[in-house]
């Protein structure tokens, strides 16, 4: 048979770097872009994310219900914020657990407790809040006690306040941008302004206080873990009652706490040169 009548046959299929394909690339190249967006956000309206994506209101909106679906974000119904959802942090778990920061934690956690008898815990940023994913608990009667999934306020927490402190200042920005910082005692930072001073003294000592902030009689203190890019990515922390955690102690258990964060970060980052100051 000659070649001019040879059949070629037609492959199945849409041909390669088709429309439609390339259509499929740029959908998730945006959502990834918008969970990128809220990974670095305390929460924003939908029509902040299309005026920070430039995108019509419209294909956000098609963006962010099909995310929800699927977990990977949420909204909250009263600000109608969106966050990034459990599916996202069930991701970013598994990229934790082949990090080995977890695991690297338990022993640094459990000398951390012997060295100052209170409880240790390791936490990271969850929307707007805490989350705590590890702990190593005291073995007094009277003790704080903050189970992995626990969640606590950013503004009123000592990890939350170290990893405020060591944030970008747009994340920061962001977080107190018309934001009302909820009031949970009378010693809880509820000004922006003082928070934003009680930032910085974070920073120049290198660990964090709250001090019956989030629960009378509960004091904690906490300081930042860096990733290899010297980013706060998670928070290390002990928590006692006051009787205990006496002033005359703070210093010094500060001190631990600082230095097993520097024990779990990968970089092993001095506690006050990163973070706030940089855009």
């Amino acid at each position: 048979m000659s070649d001019e009548n040879r059949v070629i046959p037609r492959k199945r299929g849409r041909p390669r770097g088709s429309g439609e394909d390339r259509a499929g690339v740029r959908t998730l190249d945006r959502a990834l872009d918008i969970l990128d967006l809220l990974a670095g956000a305390s929460g924003l309206t939908l029509s902040e994310v299309a005026e920070r994506m430039e995108l019509a209101p419209s294909t956000v909106h098609r963006l962010l219900s099909t995310m929800a679906a699927r977990g990977v974000i949420e909204t909250d119904p009263v600000s109608q914020t969106w966050h990034v959802g459990p599916t996202a942090f069930r991701h970013g778990s598994a990229f934790m657990r082949r990090s080995g920061l977890i695991d690297r934690s338990w022993p640094v956690l459990r000398r951390l407790m012997a060295a100052t008898g209170e409880t240790a815990n390791l936490g990271i940023v969850n929307g707007d809040a805490v989350l705590f994913i590890g702990q190593v608990e005291t073995h007094e009667t009277i003790r704080a006690f903050f189970p992995p999934g626990t969640r606590s306020a950013l503004h009123s927490s000592g990890i939350g306040k170290a990893l405020l402190a060591h944030a970008p200042e747009r994340t920061l920005r962001d977080f107190l941008r018309d934001r009302e910082l909820t009031r949970f005692t009378p010693r809880t930072i509820t000004d922006p302004q003082a928070l934003i001073e009680d930032l910085a003294l974070v920073r120049a000592r290198g660990y964090s206080l709250d001090d019956e902030e989030r629960a009378l009689g509960m004091r904690c203190i906490a300081a930042p873990v860096f990733d290899l890019f010297g980013e706060a990515v998670a928070g290390i922390s002990v928590s006692g009652p006051l009787h205990r955690m006496t002033d005359d102690r703070l210093a010094a258990v500060g001190q631990e706490v600082a230095q097993a964060a520097r024990e779990l970060s990968f970089d092993q980052a001095p506690q006050g040169g990163k973070g706030a100051g940089k855009g």
